[in-house]
This record gives structure tokens, sequence and C-alpha cells, in this order.
């Protein structure tokens, strides 16, 4: 028994990969929560961008879309959407660009616009947004979610945000020059492109994780760095400031709904 979650250790483990010199593109949900835990404790420089335009947020409590005030209202400018593109992700300023999926495959692909096929889906995702913009001008990609085999699959319903394509120098000779995706941290494990492939390898598992489990909710054969670790567990400092942001959070929400 642990004293911690798999969605804590997966948010503490993103978070770790952050700097304060880092300029960071942020996705709603998981990549926020990984990204403001990494400003509230050791990265407290870190400039975090999100796609309404505001620059240098600092919110108290976790937005619950890019619209939300608590963006505007914490960050050092909002500035115009086009603005914000051009100058900011297409100038190549952006140093992580930190995303979420519905469904990703082996290669850093992602998919957030349909399940199934696009004519007739299974089920219609919110779509891109500015996902696949980000994809491919950050100067690198980090992605966080949870595995499962309906999320990690060996080929994606669509191509929403580009990763590595079909793998090995696919993205490259598409004339993209950034790096892409260059971490992946979910629930259970660690994740690496493979420097000559690209496929995502595992190099650490979470405390507690077996292969099995592995197996169990991925849809491909994974693949393990010969150097596997295991994750280091959240410290106390970690999951003291994870757990408050998260409480002032779910206060704050409520006080919007019984208004």
């Amino acid at each position: 028994m642990t004293g911690f979650s798999p969605d804590e250790m997966m948010t503490v483990a993103a978070a770790r990969a952050l700097s304060s010199r880092d300029v960071c593109f942020v996705g709603i949900g998981a990549p926020s929560a990984a990204c403001n835990l990494a400003r509230l404790t050791h990265a407290p420089d870190i400039t975090l961008i999100y796609e309404s335009g505001t620059i240098g947020t600092a919110p108290q409590v976790l937005p619950l879309s890019i619209g939300d005030g608590e963006l505007c209202d914490t960050a050092v400018t909002t500035v115009p959407v086009p603005e914000m593109f051009r100058y900011w992700l297409q100038g190549g300023r952006i140093t992580v660009g930190f995303l979420g999926a519905a469904q990703l495959d082996r290669f850093g692909n992602i998919n957030t616009t349909v399940v199934g096929d696009y004519n007739a889906p299974k089920v219609r995702l919110p779509g891109g947004g500015g996902a696949p913009e980000i994809a491919s001008s950050s100067q690198q990609i980090f992605i966080t979610m949870k595995q499962s085999k309906r999320s990690f699959v060996p080929k994606i319903d669509f191509f929403t945000s580009f990763g590595h394509g079909n793998g090995g120098s696919h993205r490259q000779d598409l004339g993209i020059t950034t790096a892409g995706p260059s971490l992946l941290v979910t629930d259970m494990a660690v994740w690496r492109p493979d420097p000559v492939t690209k496929e995502f390898t595992v190099i650490s598992l979470h405390p507690g994780v077996t292969l099995q489990d592995m197996a169990d909710t991925v849809g491909w054969t994974i693949r393990y760095s010969d150097a596997m670790t295991e994750t280091p567990a959240p410290t106390a400092e970690e999951l003291e400031v994870l757990r408050a942001l998260k409480a002032r959070t779910q206060a704050a929400h409520n006080r919007e709904v019984a208004s």
C-alpha cells in the first residue's frame, strides 16, 4: 500500500520534468496540474502560457478551460490569440508543449478528434484546437495521460496532432524541424522515445506497477529500456502542495456552482 494515488504519481512525475527555464504551452486537465505543481514547487520561474493568450499565468486553482477567468486574472499579460500563436509559438519561443490525448500510438501521434470512422464516429471528441500547431512548433512535446487499451492503441483513428508519424525520421522528412514528443508520463510509467526508431520506450515503472499491469493497459508490444528503473515516489512536499492545489480547485468550483 502506497501513500499516494496513481494520478498523484503521474502528476508529480510529469511536473519533475519541467524547470524554471521553461516556457510551457499548457493543455487543460492533467498537463495543467503538472505544470502548476512544478510552478508551486521546484520551478517557480516557469512561464506558463495557455491557448487563450494568457502569458506568465499563475493560477491559484486549476482552470476548467482555457477561457477560465483565473488565467487572465493571474497572468502577467494577455495577448491576442494570433499574436500568441505567431510570435510565441511559431516564433520558436515555446520550450515545451504539454498535451494530453484521447488516443495515442507508440510513436506519439495524438487523436483528440473522433473515435471510429470520421464520417460515422462512435464518439466525437473536442477536437484539436491549437494542439496540432503546438505539436509541430514547440521545441519539444510532453504528453501525460492515463494508460488503457482504449487510449494506447496500435493505430489512432484520426491524426489530430503529429508526433513521430511512422517513426524514424518521418517527422524530419516532412520538414518539421522541432523535436516532437520527447516524454510520456502515465499513471503507470515514464516513457521516452527511442533515439533511432522514435518508438516510446519505458524508462521507469511507478512504484507497485508490474509488467503484467503494463501489458494489460497498452495496445501494442511494449519496449523497455535496458536501464529501466523505478520512478521515485512523491515526496511529502510534492503531495502536500498537489493536494492543497486540488482542494482549492474543488472548493472554488463548488462555490461557482452554488452561486
